[in-house]
């Protein structure tokens, strides 16, 4: 029997994930497993799912779907509930389940490089991924989370989801946003070259993980690198969270390396420092 799994989300034929999780399957020997990119909106999320046979497995899910995910899920993973938002949604005996592997994969994307204590985190940006910065912070036991913010508002949508996480949160204006020099980690969730006037005074001993990877560097993570700074990019959480998808689709270990590979033989590599 031949297995599907998909990535979902509107535009989605940029996605990397397919390039990923069918090198995972080739590594692996999934010879009967098929990956593809489906374009899907909300409004379409329900019927897609009432009309997949018992041979789907999984779905990536991406923007703008990470809320509907969750609220057409059968069931829902602790992460999840927390986030309110999923980007996975997996088979189960119950219907489907939801997850947020957008949080632990940058834990474990941190984890990789050493990163494991963190007292005080800065998080550029109040939108999704914000959401899965709050998740690490809530797993890195960080003491606070300041975000800067353009709006004041999106900041406060995201206090119910510090509070259900017991994380310390606190809103600063985007114009401060110099002053995330005095965190240990630096979390830029902003979209490309809205960080590009950021003036950040690094400190070698920060880290900073930059969620995009094209065009790579941004002048953000250009001028930490130049600082000595550890810097994390938008690949290092793409796979991370990917090979979490994978071992919950498909039951089994995922071959990382070969994963990881699969990216650099592409002209992007998921490894800066």
């Amino acid at each position: 029997m031949t297995r599907h799994a998909a990535v979902l989300g509107s535009p989605v034929a940029h996605s990397l994930s397919p390039l990923i999780h069918r090198a995972g399957y080739d590594a692996a020997g999934l010879s009967d497993w098929r990956y593809q990119a489906i374009e899907c909106i909300e409004a379409e999320l329900p019927r897609l799912l009432a009309r997949c046979d018992e041979t789907w497995m999984g779905f990536s899910v991406t923007m703008p779907l990470k809320t509907t995910a969750l609220a057409v899920a059968d069931t829902a993973g602790a992460t999840a509930t927390a986030l309110a938002a999923a980007n996975t949604l997996v088979r189960s005996g119950d219907g489907w389940h939801a997850e947020n592997t957008d949080a632990p994969g940058m834990v474990d994307a941190l984890t990789e490089r050493g990163v494991t204590n963190v007292s005080r985190l800065a998080v550029l940006g109040a939108g999704g991924t914000a959401r899965a910065a709050l998740g690490a912070a809530a797993a890195l036991k960080v003491d606070e989370v300041v975000i800067y913010a353009r709006r004041r508002a999106a900041v406060a949508d995201l206090a119910p989801v510090a509070e259900r996480l017991n994380v310390a949160l606190r809103a600063a204006d985007w114009s401060k946003a110099a002053d995330a020099a005095e965190a240990d980690l630096v979390v830029s969730t902003v979209p490309k070259g809205v960080s590009d006037d950021v003036s950040i005074a690094w400190k070698p001993t920060t880290v900073l993980f930059d969620v995009l990877y094209d065009p790579w560097p941004t002048p953000l993570a250009t001028t930490a690198l130049a600082a000595g700074c550890r810097v994390l990019t938008g690949l290092d959480l793409l796979l991370a969270q990917a090979v979490r998808q994978f071992e919950m689709f498909t039951g089994i270990e995922a071959p990382v390396m070969r994963m990881r590979e699969a990216l650099e033989l592409r002209g992007v590599s998921s490894d800066t420092k």
